[in-house]
This record gives structure tokens, sequence and C-alpha cells, in this order.
């Protein structure tokens, strides 16, 4: 599979999800920060915005984060099936997707795991997509504060990064510390984990 084909599983395995759940369910908090089940869904489904609009809110907020936000809260009234259907609709048609697929992988592997632990629903992560998500991690979510000068080996499939003291685990775990959730550190092990959790902590994770 190249990286469209498993944006696009990527996709359909979170749109199968969020059918599933229940009006509890949607309102948990995600691994997200302060967003809810619901939010992270809303941020997801931010590439059926066009790219003009988007553009047009960037230049207007200047910062990502303020669109991002913005946006969920713009949204916090659609009903959550009308929510789903737009991102079953956009897998296709996403230009995030089409001129920064890498990044847009990354960002929706990372966001369907901080909905799936809080709920307690775990799944099986094709392992070449969990390499390509630890070869190049959200650049939005700045992982170089939290991976420089750690060494990164996951457990289960073939891949390591980096120099320094040891960060070792299954690699869904580490995809997640590399861009900063705290909650997946007890699944580490290593000299670096506590090295790690610090920066965390620092960075107000």
């Amino acid at each position: 599979m190249d990286t469209k084909a498993h944006i696009l599983a990527e996709r359909r395995e979170l749109v199968s999800l969020l059918e599933t759940l229940s009006p509890d369910q949607w309102s948990v908090p995600s691994l997200c920060g302060h967003w809810s089940v619901r939010d992270v869904a809303i941020h997801v489904s931010m590439d059926s915005v066009t790219m003009p609009r988007y553009f047009l809110a960037a230049l207007h907020n200047l910062s990502a984060n303020r669109v991002n936000e913005r946006y969920v809260t713009a949204q916090n009234d659609v009903p959550t099936d009308i929510l789903v259907d737009r991102l079953a609709a956009s897998a296709t048609t996403s230009w995030f997707a089409r001129y920064a697929p890498r990044l847009t992988l990354s960002d929706h592997v990372v966001h369907q795991q901080d909905i799936r632990r809080p709920l307690g629903l775990p799944r099986t992560i094709d392992p070449e997509r969990l390499r390509l998500v630890l070869d190049r991690p959200d650049p939005f979510a700045q992982p170089r504060r939290f991976t420089k000068g750690l060494r990164f080996t996951a457990s289960d499939l073939p891949w390591e990064h980096g120099t320094g003291p040891e960060v070792h685990g299954r690699a869904e775990a580490l995809a997640l510390a590399m861009v900063g959730r705290a909650s997946v550190l007890d699944d580490l092990e290593g000299d670096g984990v506590d090295v790690l959790r610090a920066r965390m902590s620092h960075n107000g994770n």
C-alpha cells in the first residue's frame, strides 16, 4: 500500500469506529489536550473544508492551533451522524492528503488512538502504516522537543531511531510518545522514559 492508500484505510477504520459510539462515548476526554472524542473527530474532518477557505482562516488567525480551535468550536453543534458522513465523504477528496500525505497519515493515526485509548477500544494497526508514522511524526506537534537525544526502539517491528538513552516499547505507544502523549509512558521502558516524562511535564502535557 502507498501512503494515500493507508490514509483511506485509516479513515475507513475511524469512520467505522465512530459509527458504533454511544452519546456518552462521544463526550469522553481524549488524549489530545482538552479535546473530547467529538472534538478530535471534528478536527479530523477539517479536510472537508476547501483549501482557499482553510488558508484564509489561517491568514486571519496567524496560527494553525487557533484555526483548529475555532473550527472545533464552530462545529460543536453539528449532529454526530452528519459529522461521520462528512468524514466518510471527504476521505477521497481531501486536499490535505493530496498535498501532505505523510503529515495527514501521522495526524490520522495518532488522533484515532487519541480516541480509542480512553474508550478502551484497542486495535491492530498495519505495521507498515506504523513505520511510516514513526519515520515522520506530525511536525505540528513539534516532536523534536520530545525526541531529541533519545533512542526510540520498537519491540514489535524492526524500527529504531536516534541515539542516547533508550525508549523501548510497542510501535503504537512510541508513535504517541513522540508527539507528547504522556498517558502512554507507562507502556514504555528504558532509561530515556524518565527524560521523556520530564520533557512532557515541562511542556504541559
